[in-house]
């Protein structure tokens, strides 16, 4: 069965870092849009990173700019979220998804985890 599996939520200090990670299972992914979501209650699920596997071309908003990077690990079939300079203002549930282009909403993105919770305290 495929699907993504992400890990390495919890909770942390404002100021930290920490790193996501979204293992693909059940496949060898060949997808080319490739991103990281985050949703806090009652909101839908925003981008904050997709990555083009086919332009090799990366966008960040602007509000993780300079302090959030995605990499992937074809070999791993994974895909890394670095996050650092943590704020409050981070916490969120985050996922990870893929699908056959990149694209700056969810709606773009056909497979996805289950999402992994990341809550930042001042």
């Amino acid at each position: 069965q495929v699907q993504l599996v992400e890990s390495g939520g919890g909770s942390f200090q404002a100021g930290g870092s920490l790193i996501l990670s979204c293992a693909a299972t059940g496949f060898r992914s060949r997808t080319n849009g490739t991103g990281w979501f985050r949703q806090v209650p009652g909101k839908g699920r925003d981008r904050v990173v997709t990555n083009g596997a086919s332009t090799g071309r990366t966008y960040y908003v602007d509000y993780v700019k300079g302090r959030f990077t995605i990499s992937l690990s074809t070999a791993m079939n994974t895909v890394f979220l670095e996050m650092t300079s943590l704020t409050p203002e981070d916490t969120a549930k985050y996922y990870c998804a893929t699908g056959p282009n990149v694209a700056s909403c969810e709606s773009g993105y056909n497979l996805w985890g289950k999402g992994t919770k990341v809550t930042v305290s001042s």
